[in-house]
């Protein structure tokens, strides 16, 4: 074993389990224009069992991110993944009346699944019964970052309303945003400014939920001028309880995460893959009240890897 295949492995995690997972379970959604698809994937067994709602990034769907879902399921999480409006899979026109409004229309999509609980539990066969609903985070990619921080207490400035509205929900206790774009104005690019509205005005202050921030060293979007050290603006901008793991040579797919086999992974590196894997496990057991073991183990194994694939700060 190499020595960065050990800083991945030596965060020590559960045996895994066989996973269920279900799609599409259908949620009536009035006033979204279509129907709200999400998957569930759950251990098959365990009981108490906390919940992870992931917002896939830009143009995915239910059907991206396994490496992450299937993992977390494995290990003890039940994981619920919505199909948002701008997934390639929905094909809504660019002169569609919704997609101005499709930031505000993800968070709405993941506090209707909260709303649903019920019916999302009686979908999974085995699943009634248990469910940890005192014990939600909210986790998302890219786009899905902005959305899992919105539901945290980010704020954006409406571009249509010129408003910033609270999002937040309370049921909400942890998130984890993973390669997140950070402050607006005169950091972003031209395109950025022009074509992705919702960017402009960023506000990070009511941030407050706990969150772990993950951030690639080498992730250049071309969305800000100050490149990959903007994504670290979710830990540095927020107040509160936030963690921030820096990959090294990481890009924005962070080595893999979108999916098993996907053509925009520019980085694929299925190390640092296992190591987000079990350092977000370990994070959101411990922000989640489960036990603090996993998270102490993660710091100390990146803290005292002769290879490190990243470094762990918290505030």
């Amino acid at each position: 074993m190499t020595a960065t295949e050990a800083a991945a492995t030596n965060v020590p995690v559960n045996a895994p389990v066989p996973v269920v997972s279900v799609k599409p379970v259908t949620l009536e959604a009035p006033g979204r224009g279509a129907d709200l698809q999400v998957r569930i994937s759950a251990p098959a067994t365990g009981s108490e069992l906390p919940i992870i709602v992931f917002s896939h990034g830009f143009g995915s769907s239910m059907n991206g991110y396994g490496p992450l879902a299937d993992f977390w399921a494995a290990h003890g999480f039940v994981v619920i993944q919505p199909t948002h409006l701008d997934s390639r899979t929905v094909r809504l026109p660019q002169d569609d009346p919704r997609t101005p409004r499709i930031w505000r229309s993800r968070p709405q999509d993941v506090q209707h699944i909260l709303d649903r609980l019920d019916l999302l539990e009686a979908s999974v066969p085995g699943l009634g019964g248990r469910l940890d609903r005192s014990r939600i985070a909210a986790a998302g990619h890219s786009f899905g970052g902005q959305t899992a921080g919105l539901l945290l207490g980010l704020r954006v400035l409406d571009p249509v309303s010129e408003k910033a509205e609270d999002l937040s929900d309370s049921r909400i206790k942890a998130g984890v945003l993973l390669a997140t774009a950070g402050r607006g104005g005169a950091d972003l690019t031209p395109f950025a400014a022009e074509n992705l509205p919702w960017l402009k005005g960023p506000d990070f202050t009511h941030l407050t939920t706990p969150a772990l921030v993950i951030a690639g060293d080498h992730d250049d979007l071309q969305m800000s001028v100050r490149g990959p050290e903007w994504l670290t603006d979710p830990y540095h901008l927020s107040p509160g309880r936030k963690s921030l793991l820096t990959l090294f040579g990481a890009e924005h797919s962070l080595g893999g995460i979108t999916g098993y086999e996907v053509r925009e992974t520019t980085d694929e590196n299925p190390e640092r893959v296992a190591l987000i894997q079990r350092v977000t496990w370990a994070y959101l057991r411990h922000a989640l009240g489960v036990e603090d073991a996993g998270w102490t183990a993660a710091q100390k194994a990146l803290a005292e890897s002769s290879a490190p694939l990243g470094r762990i700060e918290s505030k």
